[in-house]
Formats: structure tokens, C-alpha cells, sequence
């Protein structure tokens, strides 16, 4: 009975009972819609508090701007190394087993172009603009980057105001003792909304089943399990080394963040997880000021399970509508999606919606090949989120190690059970990071 009370457990179950009920009464599953979206809703609201507190207590402490500089340079080569290395992982799968030969989408009942113009005007097409994409960053107002609900703005208001702090405060000033309180609360909060995570998960998944399984999913079932296949490569190889490297088992990694992964798969949307990562990880040994730098940064430019999506999709759109791609073409269209993939993929749907962007941008392939998977992007985007999560957990705990800002005795206490249940961030403090 005790194993029931454990929250990954609860979500666990929630899913397989969502999947039998979207199954046995699709229409009746349909209508638990709003069980997920509101979950989703109310983690959401949780991210900006969360990621002001968090940047602002670590870097506000920090008075060695060089090691800080340092961490910001590392942390960008490694996003772009790992994310293109997604999209090659992604390519190369799709073309060895090329799930879309002989599929002919003129044969099939596909969504109308119009939807995908949609996808791309709900997106909003013109983030593909470098230049928009850098100007988004910067908020109206201080307090205006707390209402767009988009995180990029956040982190830049908490960078700014966590500089200002190192660079004039004193320790013992009372505003370090205000945000330490602020940060008990929001997370007291946070605990309040994760008891409901297992209804949740229920409502999203049960909608997902509900609308989408059955047909769609048959004649599409080779790409589904080629999309798959990559995402279980690119874990537990590509970043089964990268941790590795660090001293880290990829395998350790897993059962650390378990339920954090399990959330995103049940909820299919990745920033649900962010909240109780950034709690988990600072108790399990990594340095603040890097979880919170970090993780946050990685939810716009780290979004491994987005870099599989749109890979893998160009290549099985390519096929599924005859349409020839060269290897040249395929990495033109790699370094395009090198950028169209940041920002705004954490959310269910955010990859779909940036694929469209890259297609309608390049012109390489027909646009209305993605409405080849809208039916079945929901179960795509349960691979997608939770490989999001796993990335940029593995980039925080690797970058926390190669900085030297990190407790592996921490770690193996966490790893081994002998912990504190996450319920509040702990700081912690190294010799190598001055407060």
C-alpha cells in the first residue's frame, strides 16, 4: 500500500485506466479534456515565480561573474551540440527504416492545408525570425514578462535583477531572506497542485486516446514506432554517453527523474515538469545557480525531443508524399530547424507547430503533409516531451559536474533514497561557489 501513496505510481495507474476508458467510450473520454488542460493551466502559473526565485537566490549570491560567464558560453555550445545531434539521430533512423514508402498521402484522408496554415498563424509564423525570436526576449514592462506565460522573458527579467543583486547587495541583506521565503511558499503551492497529477494525467490521456485512437493510428503505426525507436536511441545512447562523460549513468539519471518523466508522458507537454526538476535537482546535489540558469534556458534552446520530432518528420513527410529530398537538402533543412526549434516547443503541440513553421518557410516540401500527423501527434508528443525532459535534466547535472558546482554525495543520497521529500528548495553550498 505504501508504493500507492508514491505520486509517479498514482499518475501510472491514472494512464492505464485513461487508456482502457478512451478505448471503451471514446466520446465519454473526449469530454475529460479539461481535467488535463486545467492541471497544465495551474503548473503553468507556477513557472514564473518558480524561475524568479530560483535564478534570482543562485546568481544573487554569486560574486564570480567570470565562473557565471563561463557556465552561460558552455551552456549554449552544449545545446547546439546535443540538439544537432537529435536532428541527425532523427534523419538517419527515418531514412534506414523509412516508415513512409509507399504510404502515397494522396490516398489518404488528410486534414485540409488550411489547418496547417492555422497551426502556423496559432503559432505565430513570425517566430521564425531571428530577430523577433531575440526582441520576444525582452518584455514590455518588468512585470509584463510574468503575464505571456512564455519563459524566456522571465529569465532574462530574473537574470537582471539576480546580477543586480550580486554586483550591490549584501549577504545579510533582508531581500536574500524574502526570496528565500517567497521560494518556500511557491513551492508549498506547487506541492499543493502536484496531489493532482494523476487526474491529470487521466484527462489528458483520455482525450488523446478518445479522439485519435483507433483508425489514424493504424496505417500510421510503422512511423509511430520508427519516431519511437529514435527517441529510445537518442536516451540511452546519445545521452547515455554525454552522461557518461560526467561520470553519470543515464540509467541512475532515469530513476531520479521518474516521476517527473512519467508526468510529461502522461500529460504530453514537458514544461508540466519543470517546476518539481528544479526542486529535485537541487537536492540531489547540482549547484542553484546553474539548476536555475539551466534548466529554464534548456526549456527554449534544449529541446531534444523537438529536434527528433521535426527531424523525423521532414523525412517521413518526404516519403509519405513522394517527394524527393536529397542528403543536401536534408542537412539545408537541418540548419534551418537548428533554429525554428527554439522557444515554444515545451508545450503540447509546440513542435507540430514549428514544423509547419519550417516547411512553410523552406518551401522544400508541401505544407499540407502535416496534416499527416495531426491525428497522431498527441501520441508522438508523449515521446517528445518526456525525451524534452530527460535532455535537459542530463545537460544540468552534466554542466553542474564539468563546473565543479556539484555534491555527488548529495547525488547518491538522492539516487539511494536517503533524502528529504522535494518539497521545498535546499541550497547548496560548495567551496568552489562563494555566497
Amino acid at each position: 500500500m505504501s508504493l500507492l501513496r508514491k505520486t509517479y505510481v498514482q499518475v501510472l495507474i491514472a494512464i492505464a485506466l485513461a487508456i482502457a476508458f478512451g478505448l471503451l467510450a471514446p466520446h465519454q473520454a473526449v469530454m475529460m479534456k479539461p481535467l488535463g488542460d486545467s492541471f497544465i493551466a495551474l503548473l503553468k502559473m507556477m513557472l514564473g515565480p518558480i524561475i524568479f526565485c530560483t535564478v534570482v537566490h543562485g546568481i544573487g549570491h554569486v560574486k564570480d561573474f567570470r565562473r557565471l560567464g563561463r557556465l552561460g558560453i558552455k551552456t549554449l555550445l552544449y545545446f547546439e551540440v546535443v540538439s544537432t545531434l537529435a536532428m541527425l539521430v532523427g534523419f538517419t533512423i527515418v531514412n534506414i527504416v523509412r516508415p513512409g514508402d509507399g504510404l502515397h498521402a494522396s490516398a489518404l484522408t488528410l486534414s485540409p492545408a488550411q489547418a496547417a496554415a492555422d497551426a502556423i498563424k496559432a503559432g505565430s509564423s513570425g517566430d521564425f525570425s531571428f530577430i523577433h525570436f531575440l526582441t520576444s526576449i525582452i518584455p514590455h514592462t518588468l512585470l509584463s514578462a510574468f503575464v505571456s506565460g512564455d519563459i524566456l522573458p522571465v529569465l532574462f527579467v530574473s537574470l537582471l535583477t539576480g546580477f543586480a543583486l550580486s554586483s550591490c547587495a549584501k549577504p545579510d541583506w533582508i531581500i536574500f531572506r524574502l526570496i528565500e521565503e517567497a521560494q518556500t511558499v511557491v513551492f508549498k503551492i506547487l506541492g499543493f497542485i502536484m496531489r493532482l497529477s494523476p487526474l491529470g494525467a487521466f484527462g489528458a490521456m483520455a482525450t488523446a486516446v478518445g479522439s485519435y485512437g483507433g483508425v489514424t493510428l493504424l496505417y500510421l503505426l510503422r512511423y509511430v514506432l520508427t519516431y519511437y525507436a529514435s527517441t529510445l536511441f537518442f536516451v540511452f545512447v546519445v545521452l547515455g554517453i554525454v552522461a557518461a562523460t560526467a561520470g553519470f549513468s543515464i540509467l541512475k539519471i532515469l530513476g531520479l527523474i521518474k516521476e517527473e518523466a512519467i508526468l510529461a508522458m502522461g500529460t504530453a507537454a514537458s514544461e508540466v515538469a519543470l517546476p518539481r526538476l528544479i526542486t529535485k535537482l537541487e537536492q540531489a546535489g547540482c549547484d542553484e545557480a546553474v539548476v536555475g540558469f539551466v534548466l529554464p534556458a534548456g526549456y527554449s534552446f534544449n529541446i531534444d525531443g523537438a529536434c527528433l520530432y521535426m527531424a523525423c518528420g521532414v523525412g517521413f513527410i518526404a516519403q509519405a508524399t513522394d517527394t524527393p529530398l536529397s542528403l543536401s537538402q536534408q542537412l539545408a533543412l537541418l540548419a534551418v530547424m537548428l533554429l525554428t526549434s527554439k522557444g515554444g516547443a515545451g508545450a503540447a503541440g509546440g513542435a507540430l507547430v514549428k514544423l509547419a513553421a519550417t516547411l512553410q518557410s523552406s518551401r522544400a516540401l508541401p505544407l499540407s503533409g502535416v496534416g499527416l500527423l495531426f491525428g497522431i501527434d498527441r501520441v508522438l508528443a508523449i515521446a517528445t516531451s518526456t525525451t524534452n525532459v530527460i535532455g535537459n535534466s542530463v545537460a544540468v547535472l552534466v554542466l553542474s559536474k564539468w563546473e565543479r558546482m556539484f555534491d555527488q554525495q548529495k547525488f547518491d543520497a538522492y539516487v539511494s533514497g536517503r533524502h528529504a521529500p522535494p518539497t521545498a528548495p535546499v541550497t547548496v553550498r560548495t567551496s568552489e561557489h562563494p555566497r
